[in-house]
C-alpha cells in the first residue's frame, strides 16, 4: 500500500478541520452524553465513526459516484437523512417540553444505566451513514489522497481509520467535557433549554437538507 506523505498531511489537515467543525455529529454526541452519561456519548461516537468505513468503502468501489449521479438514489438518501434528523430533533423537543418533577440523583443514575448501548451506536451510525454531505465529502475528497500506484481500497480504509481515531478522540473529549459540566450542577430548567436548542437545530437541519 503506497501513500504519498505530502498528500497524507494535507488529508490530516482537511479531516481535522472537518472533525472539529460543529455539526450534527457533535450535537448528537453532546445530547446523548447528557442523556446517558459518558458511556452513552462514547458509544454514540463509535457509531458515528464506524460510518466512516462505510463511506470509504463505497467511495473506493465507486458507488458514491454512482449515487451522486443517480438523481433518484441521491434524493432518497437525502430524504432519509432529513427524516432521521427531524426524528432526532422531535425526541429532544419532547424532552424539553417535559415539565415533570426534577428527578432524584438515584433516578437519573438508573436512567443512564438503562440506555441501551446498541441504541446509542445505532443513532450514531445512522446519523453518519444517512448524511449525504458525508457521502459527498468522501466521494470528492478521499480519491484525491489515494495513490493510483497502490491498492485504492486498502488506502481508503486506512485513511478512514485515521479519520476514525481523530474523530473518536475529539468526540469523546467533548463527551467528557459535557459530563464535567454536568457534574458542576445543572438544573432541570437549563437542561430543558439545551434540549430545546438541540431539538430545534436537528429539525432545522432536517428541513434545510430536505429543501436543498
Amino acid at each position: 500500500m503506497v501513500l504519498i506523505s505530502d498528500l497524507f498531511w494535507a488529508y490530516l489537515i482537511a479531516i481535522t478541520l472537518l472533525t472539529i467543525t460543529p455539526g450534527v455529529d457533535t450535537l448528537l454526541v453532546m445530547r446523548n452524553t447528557g442523556r446517558g452519561g459518558l458511556r452513552d456519548g462514547c458509544v454514540t461516537s463509535v457509531g458515528i465513526c464506524s460510518g466512516l468505513f462505510i463511506h470509504a468503502t463505497l467511495s473506493a468501489l465507486g458507488i458514491s459516484l454512482l449515487l451522486v449521479e443517480t438523481a433518484w438514489a441521491f434524493s432518497a438518501l437525502k430524504w432519509a437523512g432529513a427524516c432521521y434528523l427531524v426524528w432526532l430533533g422531535l425526541g429532544s423537543l419532547r424532552q424539553a417540553l417535559n415539565r415533570g418533577e426534577e428527578p432524584s440523583a438515584r433516578t437519573v443514575a438508573v436512567a443512564r444505566r438503562n440506555v441501551p448501548m446498541l441504541a446509542s451506536f445505532r443513532e450514531g451510525l445512522l446519523s453518519n451513514v444517512l448524511n449525504p454531505k458525508t457521502a459527498l465529502f468522501y466521494m470528492a475528497l478521499l480519491p484525491q489522497f489515494v495513490n493510483p500506484a497502490g491498492n485504492a481500497f486498502q488506502q481508503s480504509l486506512m485513511l478512514a481509520g485515521v479519520h476514525f481515531m481523530l474523530a473518536m478522540l475529539w468526540q469523546c473529549g467533548l463527551a467528557w467535557m459535557v459530563v464535567s459540566f454536568r457534574n458542576l450542577g445543572v438544573n432541570t430548567r437549563l437542561k430543558r433549554v439545551l434540549n430545546g436548542l438541540t431539538g430545534g437545530f436537528f429539525v432545522a437541519m432536517g428541513a434545510k437538507l430536505a429543501s436543498t
